[in-house]
């Protein structure tokens, strides 16, 4: 009885045996087409991960100036604040800086209001705006600090820019300016240098994959002239020894409520949503220099990519591309030998 036991449990392990090696068999002949037709398992993985290494988007808005009569300044910021949150950014992932002492200034007509048009269609300041650096916070240090991460240990989560090397970040400055620098709160300047050493500690730290500069100021395109870092697109509102203007002019508030150049470009987006296919060629294309009466800049030498080829939504947006395959990728199956 012993013996014909140990028998069968013989059989049975060789026939289970039988069985695997029939499956890795047909395993290994199933993965040999899948080869042959497209690569093994691993590469399409990697092909699928690694088609784009852009994974996040920041956006640091920037108002350099204080005062009532800088109204127009704080109205630029904060109109771009609106257009980047309605592209689809979160406040988790922008840094606005802001003197913000024009919503409840006591001239303004309109209190804890903000507005970029005399009609006053659009309230800027509304009900859910997040203030990063606020007032006398908005220094020439604290903005390099930002920048280049060297924040100290205790700055909360809301003043630090947590980007990496698959971050696309988008910069926007305004407020008083000159060849070659932007002043901060009428009390201290920061230069063309400091931005551009900023942006290189920024890239040795792996702190971008691409930036896309914008500023609105007077002589705006001298400010990214001495830029040496790799993947960055400059977009200025004016050239060396011009000016850039206001536009609106509010009677009942007593001050212009936008620049020229600033109202062009969200005009622009006005028309665009976060599914758009537009290009930074199609918005640099609407640019016309006897409505702003200036010359704009564009600076595309350090930049990798065509403005053709490039999205709006690629700084603008938070939309992450997905494709949609018609076969599971075979994750976990063992490759062909």
């Amino acid at each position: 009885m012993k013996g014909m036991f140990g028998a069968l449990r013989c059989a049975g392990l060789l026939l289970l045996l039988l069985v695997a090696v029939q499956c890795r068999s047909s395993t290994a002949a199933k993965a040999e087409t899948t080869g042959a037709a497209g690569g093994s398992s691993t590469e399409k993985l990697d092909g699928f991960f690694d088609k784009d290494d852009h994974t996040n988007n920041w956006a640091v808005l920037v108002c350099t100036s204080r005062f009532w009569f800088n109204y127009r300044h704080i109205a630029n910021t904060m109109s771009m604040y609106r257009t980047v949150k309605r592209m689809g950014i979160p406040d988790s992932h922008i840094i606005l800086m802001l003197a913000d002492d024009v919503a409840c200034n006591a001239r303004n007509s309109y209190p804890a209001t903000v507005y970029d048009h005399p009609k006053k269609t659009t309230d800027l300041y509304g009900d859910n705006v997040e203030v990063d650096y606020r007032g006398y916070e908005v220094t020439v240090e604290n903005f390099i600090r930002l920048l280049t991460g060297r924040v100290s240990a205790d700055t909360p989560r809301n003043k630090r820019l947590l980007t990496d090397d698959k971050s696309n970040v988008f910069i926007y400055m305004t407020g008083h300016g000159g060849e070659d620098f932007l002043k901060f709160q009428d009390s201290e300047e920061i230069n063309s240098y400091d931005i551009a050493n900023a942006f290189e500690q920024m890239w040795e730290k792996q702190r971008y994959r691409e930036i896309l500069f914008v500023i609105d100021t007077c002589q705006a395109n001298t400010m990214f002239s001495k830029f040496y870092s790799p993947n960055i697109l400059s977009i200025g509102s004016s050239a060396k020894g011009e000016n850039s203007y206001s536009y609106f002019h509010d009677y009942d508030l007593g001050v212009s409520v936008i620049d020229r150049f600033t109202y062009y470009n969200l005009a622009f987006f006005e028309k665009v949503d976060m599914a758009s296919k537009k290009t930074m060629e199609d918005l640099v294309g609407v640019y016309n220099v006897s409505l702003l009466r200036s010359h704009p800049g564009v600076r595309t030498d350090l930049f990798g990519r065509k403005l053709a080829d490039t999205y709006l939504t690629d700084f603008f947006g938070s939309v992450q591309n997905i494709e949609l395959t018609a076969e599971a990728f075979p994750i976990g199956q063992p490759e062909s030998k």
